[in-house]
């Protein structure tokens, strides 16, 4: 896994990735400040309590929170946004390195986007629903890391193994190195976790799972149901 990633990382300096970097970090920054924004926005013009002085404070104090909890889903967010571009990622790395195995299947636009948006569904729900146990100490991290970790190892690999496999042998697949996706998913989310290359995390997370792939010795028994 480290190998994996040491890979997934050069693969930033590829001229044909830096386009798609630069997508990549515009599609990251606004997503987070138009989920701040829209959050924002709803303190601001629903009167919590009618009282203007208080529903000054209560917009300050919400803003603040507003960008903690933006910065709590962000994980959860960039992903389905990103979800949609990033098929490049997948053809590059595995024309460098996989040109055996490389995909010819191109998951269709509008797959794509009913993926993204399950995806964002269920993800921001899930954190939303145990955002009172984040505030727990010493908790909150593992439970973060464990359930980001659980999501985003899911998404990126029904991302990268969709080119490759039919849903059936895609979920066997799944099932069987289910560990090793969740670790891959934490490593995902402590990086989305620190500024700045969080903002390149799509990528970086993308070419990451293509090497997870392709480095399990199962392509031969689970492709038993190819993707058409």
């Amino acid at each position: 896994m480290p190998t994996a990633l040491f890979r997934a990382i050069l693969q930033l300096t590829s001229p044909e990735v830096r386009q798609i970097v630069v997508i990549s970090i515009l599609t990251t920054i606004t997503a987070f400040v138009s989920l701040a924004a829209s959050v924002t926005a709803v303190l601001h013009f629903v009167p919590l309590t009618g009282i203007g002085w208080l529903d000054w404070t209560l917009d300050l104090l919400g803003g603040g929170g507003t960008l903690g909890l933006a910065y709590l889903l962000f994980p959860a967010i960039v992903p389905a946004v990103s979800s949609l571009f990033l098929d490049d990622v997948v053809e590059a790395v595995e024309r460098r390195h996989y040109p055996e195995q490389a995909s010819i299947k191109a998951q269709p636009f509008g797959e794509m986007v009913l993926g993204a948006v399950g995806f964002l569904m269920i993800s921001a729900t899930l954190n939303l629903l145990v955002l009172p146990l984040y505030l727990l100490p010493g908790a909150n991290l593992a439970l973060f890391l464990a359930l980001n970790g659980y999501l985003l190892g899911r998404v990126y690999f029904e991302q990268v193994a969709g080119r490759h496999l039919g849903r059936p042998a895609l979920l066997a697949l799944r099932r069987r190195h289910r560990l090793r996706l969740f670790l891959a998913g934490v490593v995902i989310c402590g990086l989305a976790a620190i500024p700045v290359v969080n903002l390149m995390v799509p990528v970086i997370a993308t070419a990451f799972m293509v090497h997870i792939f392709h480095q399990q010795p199962v392509l031969g028994p689970v492709m038993g149901d190819p993707a058409d």
